[in-house]
């Protein structure tokens, strides 16, 4: 049996027609910059996240970094952000002329530390970037208490957590601002690169209106930093027709991880957390183990795919070799570089399949891995054989 990291063929194949229909309706009307589909799309996302404002960008980095600048977030500024991350969440503070500022994760959830953002604010602190993780929504009321307490910004990096809530709201909804990614793998991916950010603010939306497309509200007319980071409205209409069934989808990525949960129950791997506050979006469903390299090669020869969500934290490439973090700083963002592998992960996954990738799993001598006691407020398992 082959089982691929993602399988995005049955997805587009069950909605095709659909899929057909919207990007003819683009090709017919010719309105291929910043047209109808995507105006009816940042409607449609504002609302499915209970925000007011949505503005379609080219990625997930371009909206991250229009958010800071939105928010005069630049040189002689610090921005707290996890190092165990994409490195798009650190580069985007960098490209506004502000100073990341890395700080380690929980050993549970693998969000932000709460604790150690506390720490790192100084007085040139100017915001927070949690990042929710694999889909599962970082701890937002402390660090949003920490934020008013400091009169910092938050921005929530979204862009792996489509659908995601925390107490009842949805991700995108939870901190000042918030960027999604819609990279064509993501629980809500278009057909290419695409983004968007998510605010309840008017002028901060205004302002990326703006930036997004020249620096120009008129023709001709440039009023501020002159970007181009336009959604495509091919892309609109293609994340319009998917939206409808986002949530039908995260459920059946619910369903997968918990026969997931079940069934590696007694192998020795660590399966995801999930606080009980929480609804996780399973955009990645990660395991550690002590012998991740080894466990990898097995799961190749059985045909199985798998992949490593981020091998190398952001402190440690060589790109942020020069902000003077040196090895062993985040223990916790170092050891999980070196246990965490991401599993098969899709809405339309059979039974059989789940099955067949946990049965190789567990045949597998792994090693017990050493791990804290769990918090009790989580519902997650930690599997230590």
């Amino acid at each position: 049996m082959e089982v691929p990291l993602v399988d995005l063929s049955a997805l587009h194949k069950d909605i095709a027609d659909d899929l057909y229909r919207a990007v003819r309706g683009v090709m017919e009307r010719g309105d291929f910059i910043l047209g109808e589909e995507v105006n009816r799309f940042e409607q449609e996302f504002a609302t499915y996240c209970g925000a007011r404002h949505a503005v379609g960008v080219d990625s997930g980095l371009s909206a991250l970094e229009l958010i800071l600048r939105a928010h005069a977030i630049g040189p002689g500024d610090e921005v707290i952000v996890p190092t165990f991350t994409f490195i798009a969440t650190a580069a985007a503070v960098t490209f506004a002329g502000a100073r990341p500022v890395f700080v380690d994760v929980d050993p549970f959830t693998y969000c932000i530390d709460v604790a150690q953002v506390e720490a790192a604010i100084t007085p040139r602190t100017r915001a927070i970037i949690p990042v929710h993780l694999y889909g599962l929504p970082a701890e937002m009321d402390e660090l949003n208490r920490l934020a008013e307490l400091h009169a910092l910004v938050v921005i929530e990096d979204a862009c792996q957590a489509h659908g995601a809530s925390y107490k009842g709201r949805k991700a995108g909804s939870l901190g000042h601002a918030a960027a999604f990614s819609f990279y064509p793998s993501k629980n809500l991916g278009a057909f290419g690169d695409g983004g968007i950010v998510v605010t309840n603010d008017g002028d901060v939306a205004e302002k990326i209106r703006i930036m997004r497309n020249c620096g120009q509200k008129t023709k001709n007319v440039h009023e501020l930093a002159p970007f181009n980071h336009r959604l495509d409205t091919l892309q609109a209409a293609i994340l319009r027709t998917k939206l409808r069934l986002l949530d039908r989808w995260n459920e059946s990525r619910r369903r997968i991880a918990r026969e997931y949960d079940e069934l590696l129950e007694n192998c020795a791997v660590v399966t995801p957390a999930s606080p009980l506050d929480t609804r996780h979006a399973y955009h990645l469903y990660v395991i550690r183990s002590s012998q991740r390299d080894s466990l990898q090669a097995h799961l190749r020869e059985h045909g199985i795919g798998s992949a490593v969500h981020y091998p190398t934290p952001v402190h440690m490439q060589p790109f942020y070799q020069d902000q003077g973090v040196s090895r062993g700083q985040f223990p916790v963002a170092e050891r999980l570089g070196n246990e965490v592998l991401s599993l098969p992960m899709y809405p339309f996954m059979s039974a059989e399949q789940v099955q067949f990738v946990a049965a190789t799993i567990g045949a597998f001598p792994n090693e017990p891995i050493l791990v804290e006691e769990q918090p009790a407020l989580s519902s997650g398992v930690l599997r230590t054989g």
